[in-house]
């Protein structure tokens, strides 16, 4: 008797021959199901342009409100930005002055008694003149008073000077009054001037002191 073959070998070759006979078939009927390309024109034939990070660049500057002709805002002058488009602020540093190591003015850089005693005898007579004494207004007239014959004395005196200005005002009644003052400073660079002056209704008294800063 002849031997059969098994079942399941045979169903084995045949897949096996089937599929040598049909690969080419399906790849052939692959290739074949793609659409044919359309024709292009010379336009169509040209590349797509690529977006450069210049152009993304310009396009948020536009969208930020810059058009044809606009001037630009002041935050877009500053040369460092992110990449957000937002200028980088740096930081303000605060300015360190060196020590100088002087422990005295000048020479012809002092304290001119003289020169700052006029100056508060003129600005005492063209403040007040025939001004009447009030109870009421002798406060804010006397704070006035300080304000202006400080800042008149400053533009006479020499710098690295601290000034301290102080007023008498009062009324005029036949009266004897006296103004002292005490102060610890170097006699050597540190000094005083001062000035009256008096009408018919009040009197004033100043005294401004020139205090050497080191």
């Amino acid at each position: 008797m002849a031997e059969q073959p098994v079942p399941e070998i045979a169903l084995l070759a045949q897949v096996l021959a089937a599929g040598s006979t049909e690969a080419p078939a399906l790849r052939s009927s692959r290739r074949g199901s793609q659409p044919a390309a359309p024709a292009r024109g010379p336009e169509d034939s040209k590349a797509p342009p690529l977006l450069s990070r210049r152009n993304s660049i310009l396009s948020r500057r536009s969208s930020f409100g810059m058009g044809p002709g606009s001037r630009r805002p002041s935050w877009m002058l500053h040369r460092r930005v992110s990449f957000s488009g937002l200028p980088i602020f740096q930081p303000i540093l605060k300015t360190r002055l060196e020590n100088t190591y002087r422990i005295g003015p000048d020479k012809g850089c002092r304290f001119d008694v003289e020169r700052v005693q006029r100056v508060l005898e003129g600005t005492l007579a063209c403040a007040l003149g025939a001004t009447e004494y009030s109870a009421q207004g002798s406060a804010p007239l006397a704070l006035s008073l300080t304000e202006l014959l400080q800042s008149q004395a400053k533009e006479v005196v020499p710098p690295r000077y601290k000034l301290v200005c102080h007023v008498v005002l009062g009324q005029q009644g036949q009266q004897s009054l006296l103004v002292a003052s005490r102060g610890l400073w170097d006699p050597e660079t540190d000094t005083f001037a001062s000035a009256s002056f008096s009408n018919a209704s009040l009197f004033a008294v100043a005294t401004v002191y020139g205090v050497y800063f080191e």
